[in-house]
């Protein structure tokens, strides 16, 4: 990645979340078209003008974005399927910005999305990979839970972390979820003795370290800056941008992601560096992974996040603004969905279109992601620096 291209030229505007629901009888593909009307809608585009379409879902069945440019009457001329879970929001961002300084594409419609039925979140554990469906989940593991719950004794073990540690990213999360509509969790007040009481799941993670399955969407446009100016459209720049995949695949166990292997990348391309960051938008899935990007993402030395989280305020008024909407832990994970939210969330931020509340003077959002699990890591990293336009 060494004097990787810069993404100058790039905008990336009109956030769009179609709201999420714990359960739904509507398929994903309800949950991506209605986010591609809501695109349109906000941008005041005709749809004939969007001629890039990337997508990533766990729930279309037998379909990817090549059917579903049938199921909506486009034509696009440049595509991306991205079935890569919380590193897929980033990815879409990263191949559309290509596409779009390329000339393959002049606008691109970057869109997750999955629904979520009755079986239809132990229908995915079982079938995710080959690993989960051959080595793991016939020997009883409590999916994703029992992989997790792997990687934080491990974390814990091997740095000196406390429960009440990764209390402070669920509870700061829920403080601040309040004021957004799309959280599901946001009107349930949690403190951290409610954290720590909470029933085990598969030890050490609690009832309050995992998600809430749900069906929603997230989206975003990529284009062109002077498109975007033409069109008057709040929207931000892409300073940075990396990812990597089975990073450090010889540790015996997750403790680190590929954000460590290519950080140095990400900030000289943006000319700036951590200190810089008004707020951060994490996958969150679990606690540890959170440790695991403040570590990583260079805000402080790997296995320090227990004493960073203990001297910082992550609430939206702190002094480390993180998970601004509340994350996946309070708003629920909507499928892949869930890897787009840091995404969508950071340009909402710098652009001023929060949902819930914004971060005072949030011009430079970092947004990282982490997905696809096996039996003891995630294979997918990216992260991505945006700029909100003054």
């Amino acid at each position: 990645m060494s004097g990787a291209r810069d993404y100058q030229g790039v905008a990336v505007t009109s956030p769009v979340t179609i709201p999420y629901a714990p359960r739904s009888d509507k398929p994903a593909h309800w949950f991506i078209g209605s986010a591609l009307r809501a695109l349109l809608d906000a941008s005041g585009l005709d749809k004939d003008a969007i001629d890039g379409l990337a997508v990533s879902s766990f729930s279309l069945g037998s379909d990817t974005t090549i059917a579903l440019t049938e199921h909506f009457d486009m034509s696009p001329r440049w595509i991306e399927w991205l079935p890569t879970g919380g590193a897929s929001g980033v990815m879409a961002l990263r191949r559309a910005a290509r596409a779009v300084q390329d000339g393959d594409a002049n606008i691109v419609a970057c869109i997750a999305g999955d629904t979520a039925g009755s079986a239809s979140f132990s229908n995915l554990v079982r079938d995710f990979s080959r690993f989960s469906s051959a080595a793991v989940y016939p020997y009883g593991a409590a999916g994703p839970n029992g992989v997790f719950a792997l990687i934080t004794d491990n974390y814990m073990r091997r740095f000196g972390a406390e429960r009440s540690d990764f209390g402070r990213i669920a509870v700061s999360q829920r403080a601040n979820a309040r004021g957004n509509p799309n959280a599901l969790l946001g009107a349930k007040p949690l403190s951290i003795d409610d954290y720590l009481a909470a029933p085990p799941i598969a030890e050490p993670i609690h009832l309050f370290d995992c998600v809430l399955p749900c069906a929603g969407a997230e989206a975003f446009l990529v284009m062109s800056d002077e498109r975007a100016r033409a069109l008057g459209l709040r929207h931000a720049h892409v300073r940075g941008a990396i990812e990597r995949h089975n990073a450090f695949f010889e540790d015996p166990v997750a403790e680190r992601g590929g954000w460590a292997m290519d950080r140095d990348t990400l900030y000289a391309q943006a000319g700036l560096g951590p200190d810089a960051v008004d707020c951060l938008q994490t996958y969150d899935d679990y606690p540890v992974i959170v440790a695991m990007q403040i570590e990583d993402l260079g805000f402080c030395g790997k296995g320090d996040a227990p004493a960073f989280l203990r001297a910082h305020d992550l609430t939206v008024e702190g002094d480390f603004p993180h998970n601004s909407c509340g994350g996946q832990l309070s708003c629920g994970q909507a499928g892949a969905a869930g890897g787009f939210l840091p995404v969508v969330e950071a340009l909402r931020q710098v652009t001023r279109q929060p949902l819930g509340r914004q971060v005072p003077d949030a011009r430079i959002a970092l947004a990282s992601g982490y997905g696809m699990v096996t039996y003891d890591r995630c294979l997918a990293s990216g992260a991505v620096l945006l700029e909100g336009m003054a």
